[in-house]
């Protein structure tokens, strides 16, 4: 349907692809991933039209649409909600506003033109187009009242979602999305997997949403080499593959058939581990023909995130007793909240409202003051904490390994040689480590604030959109690490895989106190009884 023959992209002496072959069929999603300019976003501008190859060609079969999720979120300022999602069917929108332009206009010379658009319009089923485009804003959480305002006068948050239904708008036989998941809340985020894994038609998609890629994708698009291999499956499936291709690779004194017998063994547990059924045919076909030599080691890079405590703490954690938050407009935020925490907790804090969340982490790490309220921490914890806003950390004209020095706690660690090698497991190495803190991207300040909390060896985390700015690759390692420590965590995210995988409490800070439960992240969200509660929280505001 979708095909991409020869093609090579080059900027100066660099060469990001070279020679791509490769054909995207109906019915599959395809979930593209690479390191960090790797050409990601590039490849799809060149699928979409939006740019051209170095050489080489894309071709569409002839009569197929293509849509592509628009990322410029002022293109349609002037025009009003409603119309700006039936737009995202060029064919249909010429048609009706060739349509419009006649009839406004029109005598017997017209009639003919107009009696033929009537007929292509409804082949088009454009007289539901509308009530259509309407129902997809509803089911992405933009009401009726707002469909006849202009773009302009919405919040950017709910433009995103009507740049999405735009996107999704008539059915589009090749859709294509470059992190449709940025500023969408959990629900919306399900709805669109859901649309997406029964989609019947062809879906290329960039995210860094490790559960978004599981949910949906039946293959992943892998940009590794200059080079787009595809494999069948999800982003998880293929990350433990090619972990398993790695340490097969390791270990060459290992027999084939020892080898053979791991690989079965791994397609067992992956075979029987199938979340959708469009999926699972695609992946019993996969599995039953993969053979050793099918799976490839990666070159991607993987930090060594690694929390270690100094010591272990008491029983005693944190008490909060009738903490409240007003923003600085005096919206209440969030009150009452009383919360004693446990030892080993590893808590899922959310709210509606981002501002609830790092406030309550502003105010328990002493940087600002609670309404009403106290909290205690317990005398044997240590805490470290990641702001979502981390820009004061980072104004010295240090480099690298000046700045991470100050967070070290004994002589050897504050040897060059010992910093450059903390430095360099966190993918920072030789000059890199020697990089000034003020031109540092948003992903290496992050890496560079994890590097900090791990020479603080806190028993106590506190993270506030940990994996804004990390790719994929950072975020799966982070989120090993996660699970794996043994102390306490409070942490926000939106990232899916994160809340479901590392907490086993939720608490959720409202306007009128606080929802708190020791479950899943995903139990959380779907029993009926807490969502019944959470209306009617958030209903009340004073």
């Amino acid at each position: 349907m979708l095909s991409v023959s020869n093609l090579s992209v080059q900027f100066g002496k660099r060469v990001l692809f070279d020679d791509v072959n490769v054909s995207f069929t109906q019915g599959n999603c395809y979930g593209v991933i690479g390191a960090n300019g790797a050409g990601k976003s590039t490849l799809l501008r060149i699928i979409a039209g939006q740019i051209d190859p170095t050489s080489g060609s894309v071709s569409l079969e002839p009569g197929k649409r293509m849509s592509i999720l628009e990322q410029n979120h002022n293109a349609y300022d002037d025009i009003t909600v409603l119309e700006s999602v039936v737009m995202g069917n060029k064919p249909l929108y010429a048609i009706k506003k060739e349509m419009d332009a006649l009839y406004a206009d029109y005598d017997d010379k017209n009639a003919d033109r107009i009696g033929e658009l009537q007929v292509q319009f409804e082949e088009m089923n454009g007289w539901n187009a509308d009530s259509d485009a309407a129902a997809l804003l509803s089911n992405l959480g933009i009401g009726e009242e707002l469909h006849y305002s202009t773009m302009s006068d919405i919040d950017s948050k709910l433009k995103v979602r009507v740049l999405l239904a735009q996107a999704l708008f008539g059915n589009p036989d090749v859709l294509i999305m470059d992190e449709p998941t940025n500023d969408l809340d959990y629900e919306t985020i399900n709805w669109l997997e859901n649309f997406l894994a029964y989609y019947e038609n062809t879906v290329i998609v960039v995210s860094h949403d490790r559960h978004f890629l599981d949910s949906v994708c039946t293959h992943i698009a892998d940009i590794d080499f200059g080079k787009l291999n595809l494999y069948s499956g999800n982003y998880t499936f293929w990350y433990e593959s090619s972990q398993l291709a790695a340490r097969q690779r390791a270990q060459q004194n290992k027999k084939s058939e020892e080898k053979a017998k791991e690989l079965q063994e791994f397609i067992m547990r992956f075979s029987a581990n199938v979340a959708k059924s469009k999926q699972a045919t695609s992946r019993k076909k996969m599995l039953s023909k993969l053979k050793i030599d099918d799976i490839k080691p990666s070159s991607r890079r993987y930090p060594a995130i690694i929390f270690e405590r100094e010591r272990e703490a008491g029983d005693q954690i944190l008490n909060v007793e009738k903490l409240s938050a007003k923003s600085e407009d005096g919206d209440l935020l969030f009150k009452d909240a009383n919360i004693n925490l446990a030892k080993g907790d590893k808590v899922v804090i959310f709210s509606k409202d981002s501002r609830a969340t790092t406030a309550f982490y502003e105010i328990v790490n002493g940087n600002r003051k609670a309404d009403t309220g106290e909290f205690q921490w317990g005398i044997t914890t240590n805490q470290s904490y990641l702001p979502a806003d981390n820009h004061n950390f980072f104004e010295s004209d240090d480099n690298l390994v000046d700045w991470l020095r100050q967070w070290a706690k004994t002589e050897e660690e504050r040897e060059e040689v010992y910093v450059r090698g903390f430095l360099g497991k966190m993918l920072f190495s030789g000059e890199e480590a020697l990089k000034k803190c003020t031109v540092l991207s948003g992903g290496e300040k992050v890496r560079c604030m994890l590097s900090r909390m791990m020479m603080l060896r806190a028993n106590v985390l506190m993270l506030d959109e940990p994996t804004n700015h990390l790719d994929l690759e950072s975020i799966t390692a982070f989120n090993n690490s996660l699970k794996n420590f043994k102390g306490t965590i409070l942490f926000t995210t939106h990232d899916h895989e994160f809340a479901q995988t590392v907490a086993n409490r939720i608490i959720e800070l409202t306007p009128n106190g606080v929802i708190d439960r020791y479950l899943s992240f995903d139990d959380y969200m779907s029993d009926a009884t807490i969502k019944e509660q959470r209306e009617k929280m958030y209903a009340i505001t004073a």
